[in-house]
């Protein structure tokens, strides 16, 4: 056989793969896709995702099932994606504790975030809000961190679990005001949420999405957001930075992955559904609404994103010397 023949005939197998895989993405999906949160119902990603699973549902004609995955730092949920089929019928809802904290908190993890994950689309990045028990006798940040400085270890408060953003948020805030916190960890952000309303903990730097609502109806008394800048969902709350602790920023972003070797179609498929429903002016407002930054990238964007993630967090959580409890 000449060399013309087998150049023709590889050709020839790469051009029907890649019809193959074209005719594959356009009748995908043929049955109901599960979308994987690592975190229990109630939280801030939790809510984000119930508003898009619907209008992915409609968009990609097939029902779109959140299956809420708690435990172990987001890594039950975690383990479960990256091990799932790589077919496209499980997405994975990966955050900046799943991806970029827990692999440089923990020394053994059950997944990798660059080999085991492809990356779709960057969905929100957004700011956690500091609220406190309406009993705690503060109002602003600088009381609370006198009241903390002169009650040293006294003072607790609540995460949505260890190594989670919401944790390092707490570190980062007792380091920065010179100040021990005890760090009480649920499985959850509602679970945490539940804690601080009922006076079982202090203080929480809980998601913007799922704190606000429980702050403006008093429930809970806000502070402050951890972000750089206000958030347009409260304007009138001062950041940390601003009120006496420049360059605090503690922040949780979060975007859609699916297991590594889902095909390149349908990983393509999936970014331009979501990537419309995320412009589309009515989603866009509520997820503005609920303190949330409308993130929508290109899957190369994303998987660029993690890796300089990755970076930072190797650094921060190094610096904050925060370890799993």
């Amino acid at each position: 056989m000449n060399g013309r023949l087998i150049k023709r005939r590889m050709l020839t197998a790469v051009m029907l793969c890649s019809l193959s895989l074209t005719a594959f993405a356009q009748t995908y999906p043929v049955k109901p896709v599960r979308y994987i949160v690592p975190f229990p119902p109630g939280g801030g990603q939790d809510l984000v995702v119930r508003a898009l699973a619907p209008r992915l549902t409609e968009a990609l004609g097939q029902t779109v099932i959140v299956d809420n995955r708690p435990g172990a730092a987001t890594m039950v949920g975690a383990e479960q994606a990256a091990k799932s089929p790589p077919d496209g019928y499980t997405l994975f809802n990966g955050s900046n504790t799943t991806l970029s904290i827990n692999p440089n908190l923990y020394s053994k993890i059950p997944y990798d975030p660059i080999k085991n994950f492809v990356a779709v689309t960057q969905i929100a990045s957004l700011p956690n809000l500091l609220v406190v028990h309406p009993s705690l006798p503060v109002r602003t940040v600088k009381q609370l961190a006198a009241l903390a400085r002169s009650r040293p270890g006294q003072l607790n408060y609540s995460s949505s679990g260890a190594g989670t953003p919401a944790q390092l948020a707490g570190v980062m805030f007792g380091d920065a005001v010179g100040a021990e916190l005890v760090h009480v960890p649920y499985r959850g952000t509602g679970p945490a949420l539940t804690a601080l309303i009922s006076g079982e903990t202090q203080i929480m730097f809980g998601s913007m999405t799922a704190t606000l609502p429980f702050a403006k109806s008093g429930r809970v008394r806000s502070i402050a957001v951890t972000s750089l800048r206000r958030s347009a969902a409260a304007p009138d709350l001062p950041t940390v930075a601003e009120s006496g602790y420049p360059g605090f920023e503690a922040i949780t972003w979060y975007g859609l992955f699916v297991p590594a070797g889902t095909p390149a179609a349908i990983v393509a498929r999936l970014n331009t559904e979501t990537v419309k429903i995320l412009r589309t002016p009515d989603f866009r407002d509520w997820l503005i609404a609920q303190g949330a930054d409308p993130a929508a990238s290109t899957p190369d964007e994303l998987a660029a994103f993690v890796k300089t993630e990755l970076v930072k967090y190797a650094k921060i959580v190094k610096a904050s010397g925060m370890k799993p409890d």
